[in-house]
């Protein structure tokens, strides 16, 4: 038996689980965000411009995460 594919199998009836599984595997492939990134055209220029913003706010996080915290007394 071959699977191909993203593919759960549900144990004892037990549907709930396996749809949880199936969506963290979804979600964990990146499958979704590429499906939604190709639903509409997307200029060059605002990609670019979205991933410069990604980047920044990146950069952003890891200098606060670097920063000592602030007195407080």
């Amino acid at each position: 038996m071959k699977l191909y594919g993203n593919t759960v199998f549900v144990n004892d009836g037990n549907v709930e689980k396996a749809l949880r599984k199936f969506k963290k595997k979804i979600q964990d492939s990146g499958l979704l965000d590429e499906l939604r990134s190709r639903e509409t055209y997307e200029k060059p220029t605002t990609t670019r411009k979205r991933k410069k913003g990604a980047a920044r706010a990146r950069a952003r996080k890891r200098l606060a995460a670097q920063e000592l915290p602030k007195k407080l007394y």
